[in-house]
């Protein structure tokens, strides 16, 4: 499905007006949070998709991770998981469901959560993911709408899944070839929510489906902002960057480029293949976290110090052209 498409459908549909409703559908945000006391807040999510890994096992990790990284953006914490799975039980067996469930299950308990059941239903292309619950101080959520000028911008995770999953799928390389990448898919989000928490910020997303342009959009569009981006700061995996300049790429990308094109104002200097490289669809990607300027490198040197490693400065908000993206 596009950029965009489930949330055009619900713009028809009535809008809930429950106080208790802290984050909606307006948005685009990562989790919905709804106040249940006064000091505790539910954040619910789901995310699922078909297989981009070969070892089931990894593909169910992978999958749970992405799921969770939701919560982990809303600065909140896993309790809960239900399994979403679609799958040829039929024509393939069950081996490789529960190599698939256990890869869930381990990811889930990793992240201190309870993985408690799930639904299946019998599909011709296996899917799978997570309905995730956590928990946070209704004063403590982070959403993607808060963003303020002279913030800086962190990313806590490089980019290229998408490509090297799909040059995984075309048979131009193996798993092993990928291990930085696969690593990077695998890690929770866990210790860069807690270093936001500690020093404080003002804004949070998680990059997956959209690319980084396409959430960093939202972020600037929900906050009413330009977020402008650094090209030459932004992690990528060395291995992926190679596959765009050879013109390997997910057909995400090229949809994730074309989307409103006219609230993002890419460089001419920037590259073919880094523009699709910004745009690819990241799977268990990293944080986009917008923070106070004086606040920036005690962040980032205390995500560096909780090991995680590939946390880059990658550019700073700006009060205007509003709800733009800018690549330079």
């Amino acid at each position: 499905m596009g950029p965009g498409v489930l949330a055009r459908i619900l713009e028809h549909f009535p809008k809930p007006l429950d106080p208790r409703l802290l984050v909606g559908m307006e948005t685009s945000d990562d989790a919905a949070v709804y106040r249940l006391r006064e000091d505790l807040a539910l954040i619910a999510t789901v995310d699922f998709f078909p297989p981009l890994l070969d070892d089931p096992y990894l593909f169910g990790q992978v999958a749970a991770a992405n799921a969770l990284s939701d919560i982990y953006a809303m600065g909140g914490d896993p309790i809960l998981a239900l399994n979403v799975v679609a799958f040829p039980c039929k024509d393939v067996g069950t081996e490789v469901l529960e190599a698939i469930l256990k890869g869930g299950f381990v990811k889930v308990k990793e992240a201190g959560a309870l993985l408690v059941g799930g639904h299946t239903i019998e599909d011709g292309v296996p899917k799978y993911g997570l309905c995730a619950i956590g928990t946070a101080h209704p004063a403590k959520i982070l959403t993607n709408k808060a963003a303020s000028p002279k913030d800086r911008l962190i990313l806590t995770k490089p980019l290229g899944s998408g490509i090297l999953t799909t040059a995984l799928r075309l048979g131009l390389i193996k798993e092993a070839d990928m291990q930085a990448m696969l690593e990077s898919m695998l890690a929770l989000n866990v210790k860069a929510k807690d270093c936001m928490l500690d020093v404080g910020v003002n804004a949070c997303t998680d990059i997956t489906g959209f690319g980084l342009l396409g959430h960093a959009l939202e972020m600037a569009m929900g906050s009413g902002v330009c977020l402008s981006i650094e090209t030459n700061a932004v992690p990528i995996d060395p291995l992926a960057l190679s596959f765009a300049e050879e013109g390997v790429y997910p057909g995400g990308a090229k949809r994730n480029l074309a989307f409103k094109e006219g609230s993002v104002s890419v460089s001419p200097r920037v590259s073919q293949p880094l523009k699709w490289l910004f745009a690819d669809p990241q799977t268990s990607g990293g944080l986009l976290i917008s923070v106070p300027e004086g606040r920036a490198e005690a962040l980032l040197s205390g995500l560096h110090q909780a090991g995680v490693l590939s946390a880059r400065l990658i550019g700073k908000v700006l009060e205007a052209p509003k709800g733009t993206l800018v690549v330079a």
